[in-house]
C-alpha cells in the first residue's frame, strides 16, 4: 500500500480502489487508532471504492499528531486532491467524525457525502485521559477498553483494534485526546450542506446517543440509524448491518 506525499505529511493508505468509476469512500479512524481498527467488511462496500487512511503519526504515517481536528481535516482533504479529483464520500469514526465534520466545513468541494460513526459535534473528554494516557499508558488503555465495547464482545473481534491502540505513541494519543476535548462545531452544524448518514450505538458510554441526536438535528440533510445494544466500537462488533446500513444509504443518495 502507498505512502502518500502532501506538502505537509506524508500519509500511509489502504487502498482498495479497484479499476471502475465508482467515487472514493475516504475512511478516517479514531483517537489512537489506524485503518485496523475498521472491519474488513467495509472494504465491501458496494456503492464506492473503499480508501483508509492512517491520520498523522498513526499507523504506517510518521508524524507527531496534532492536537486539531483542523489540522487533520487539512491532512485528508489534501490527501484527496492527490489521489482523487472528484468529491469523496468521507467516513469517519468517532475522531474521524469530527475530522469529517470540519472537511464538510471547510472543504466542501472535496466532500459529497457523510457517514459519521459513533461521533458528535462536540466531545466529552474527561480531564483523566489527558494526563493517564501518557502517566499510565497500559493502564489508560486497559481502562478505555472497558468502556468501548460491550462486555460479550469476543477477543477475536477486539484484536486489530486493541493492537492499533497499544502502537500508538502515548503523546500523539494524548494529543489526539486534547483534539477532541477543543473540537466544537455544534454552532456551525446548519452550514454542512453534504447529506450526512450518522450511526450510533444504543449503548454507547464514549459518545452518548444524544450526542447523534443533536448530530441529526443540526445537519439540515441528515438520517441516524441506531444499533441496539451497540457500543463505541458498534461498527466492529455488528460489521455486517453497519455495511448494510452503508450501502442501503448510499443507494437512495449517491
Amino acid at each position: 500500500m502507498p505512502l502518500i506525499e502532501t506538502a505537509d505529511v506524508n500519509l500511509w493508505i489502504a487502498d482498495y480502489r479497484p479499476d471502475d468509476s465508482r467515487p472514493i469512500a475516504l475512511i478516517i479512524h479514531g483517537a489512537g487508532g489506524s485503518h485496523e481498527s475498521f472491519p474488513a467488511e467495509l472494504r465491501q462496500l458496494r456503492r464506492v471504492n473503499p480508501v483508509l487512511a492512517d491520520l498523522c503519526g498513526h499507523g504506517n504515517s510518521p508524524g507527531d499528531g496534532y492536537d486539531s481536528i483542523s489540522n487533520h481535516a487539512r491532512d485528508m482533504a489534501a490527501l484527496l486532491d492527490k489521489i482523487n479529483s472528484a468529491p469523496a464520500v468521507v467516513i469517519g469514526h468517532s475522531m474521524g467524525g469530527a475530522i469529517a465534520q470540519m472537511m464538510a466545513l471547510e472543504y466542501p468541494e472535496r466532500v459529497s457525502a457523510l457517514v459519521l460513526i459513533a461521533t458528535a459535534a462536540k466531545f466529552r473528554v474527561n480531564p483523566a485521559l489527558l494526563s493517564d494516557i501518557v502517566r499510565d499508558f497500559d493502564g489508560t488503555v486497559d481502562a478505555l477498553n472497558r468502556w468501548l465495547w460491550r462486555r460479550d464482545t469476543p477477543s477475536s473481534q477486539r484484536r486489530d483494534a486493541v493492537q492499533a491502540m497499544r502502537e500508538t505513541d502515548p503523546a500523539v494519543f494524548q494529543r489526539d485526546f486534547i483534539a477532541c476535548d477543543r473540537f466544537d462545531v455544534r454552532a456551525r452544524l446548519a452550514e454542512i450542506r453534504a447529506k450526512a448518514l450518522i450511526l450510533a450505538g444504543e449503548d454507547d458510554k464514549m459518545t452518548p446517543h444524544a450526542l447523534a441526536d443533536a448530530l441529526e438535528s443540526g445537519i439540515p440533510q441528515a438520517d441516524l440509524v441506531t444499533f441496539p445494544g451497540g457500543s463505541h466500537m458498534f461498527m466492529l462488533e455488528q460489521a455486517r448491518a453497519t455495511v448494510d446500513a452503508i450501502d442501503s444509504w448510499l443507494a437512495r443518495v449517491l
